[in-house]
C-alpha cells in the first residue's frame, strides 16, 4: 500500500515543473487515489546546478550538479520519488536509488532558435551562437568552423530571451523542452539527426525512487513505456561504456522499427569539432543494452587514449 501523499522531488525549472505536471496525470490516471486533491505533493528542490548559472557545467562538475540535491533528499526520506529529464542523469545512480520508469519519449531533435536563417547551413559566417553543451558546440563546429560558438546558459525561456535580446545571434535547444512548455513554435528549424544528433536520452523523462521502496517502485513501473526504455537502454549503454559526461562530447540515437528491431547511431568528437567518429548498429530491440556496449567499445578503441583532452 502506498503512503499519501506521495512526495515529488523535481527541480524549479518551468520545464522541470511542466515535466512534473505530466508525471502527476500518469499516475493520476493509471491510480485514481492518487487523483485525490492532495495525493501527490510536488517538493522543490534547488540544486547546485541551478546556483551557478555564470560557468559551463563541464568547468564544474558535470550531469550530477542537477542530481546530488534530489538524490540526497530522496535518501533521507525527504521525497519518494524523483522526476529526471534523463538526459541529465548520471549514468551510474547513488546505491539505495533505482531508476524506476521511463515516460514516453518526447521528439528527440533538436531545434534552432534564430531570428534570421532557418537551419544551420544558413547562418551567415561569422555569426555567434551560444550553448552550454560540448556536444552541440563539437557538432557545429565540425560542420561549421566558420561559426563561433559562446557559453550561453539559463533556462528555455533565458536563453529564447538571449536570442530575442541580440546577446547571441542562435541557439539550440531540444524539442522535447519546447514542446513540453507548449513553445515548440519557437524553433526556427528542427534539426535532423543527421545534421546533429541528439544528447543520450534526449526527450525521455526518468522516474526514481529508493531502491527500498517495493510499493513506490511498484507504482511507478506501470508506467514504464517499453519502447523507450528500449531505446534508452541502448543509448546509456553506449555512454556508460566511454564513461561520457557533460565534460565530453558524445552523442547516440536508438530508434526502434515496430518489428522487434533496433538501430543505434552514436558519435564522439574532439571538442574543438576537429575530429568526430561516427558507428551504429542495428539488431533485436531486446538486445538493447548489448547493442551500446558495442558501439561504445568500438568507438572508445578507435579514439584512443586523450581523444577528449584538447583544450575545450
Amino acid at each position: 500500500m502506498i503512503t499519501i501523499p506521495l512526495r515529488i522531488g523535481t527541480r524549479g525549472s518551468p520545464l522541470a515543473l511542466a515535466q512534473t505536471e505530466e508525471t502527476r496525470r500518469l499516475l493520476a490516471a493509471a491510480h485514481p487515489e492518487l487523483a485525490e486533491p492532495g495525493a501527490v505533493e510536488t517538493v522543490v528542490i534547488r540544486t547546485t546546478g541551478d546556483k551557478i548559472r555564470d560557468r559551463p557545467l563541464a568547468d564544474i562538475g558535470g550531469k550530477g550538479l542537477f542530481t546530488k540535491e534530489i538524490d540526497e533528499a530522496m535518501l533521507a526520506g525527504g521525497i519518494d520519488v524523483a522526476v529526471h529529464s534523463m538526459k541529465d542523469l548520471p549514468t551510474w545512480l547513488p546505491d539505495g536509488i533505482v531508476l524506476a520508469c521511463m515516460l514516453p519519449r518526447e521528439d528527440p531533435r533538436d531545434a534552432l532558435i534564430c531570428a534570421r536563417a532557418g537551419g544551420l547551413a544558413e547562418l551567415p559566417a561569422g555569426s555567434i551562437v551560444g550553448t552550454a553543451s560540448l556536444r552541440r558546440k563539437a557538432q557545429i563546429l565540425h560542420r561549421r568552423p566558420d561559426l563561433r560558438v559562446v557559453p550561453l546558459r539559463g533556462n528555455v525561456h533565458t536563453r529564447l530571451r538571449k536570442v530575442s535580446a541580440g546577446e547571441v545571434d542562435a541557439t539550440l535547444l531540444a524539442l522535447a523542452g519546447l514542446r513540453r512548455l507548449g513553445m515548440g513554435d519557437a524553433a526556427a528549424a528542427v534539426i535532423e539527426p543527421d545534421e546533429m544528433l541528439p544528447a543520450v536520452a534526449q526527450g525521455a523523462i526518468g522516474l526514481t525512487c529508493r531502491a527500498g521502496a517495493p510499493s513506490v517502485r511498484e507504482v511507478l513501473a506501470g508506467l514504464d513505456d517499453a519502447e523507450t526504455t528500449m531505446r534508452v537502454t541502448a543509448e546509456r549503454a553506449m555512454l556508460e561504456v566511454l564513461d561520457g559526461s557533460c565534460r565530453t562530447p558524445i552523442a547516440a540515437l536508438a530508434e526502434v522499427d515496430g518489428a522487434g528491431g533496433l538501430a543505434l547511431r552514436g558519435l564522439i568528437a574532439r571538442p574543438d569539432g576537429s575530429e568526430l567518429l561516427e558507428t551504429a548498429r542495428a539488431g533485436r530491440a531486446e538486445d538493447a543494452r548489448s547493442l551500446g556496449r558495442d558501439a561504445g567499445e568500438e568507438l572508445r578503441r578507435r579514439a584512443g587514449p586523450g581523444f577528449f583532452d584538447e583544450p575545450i
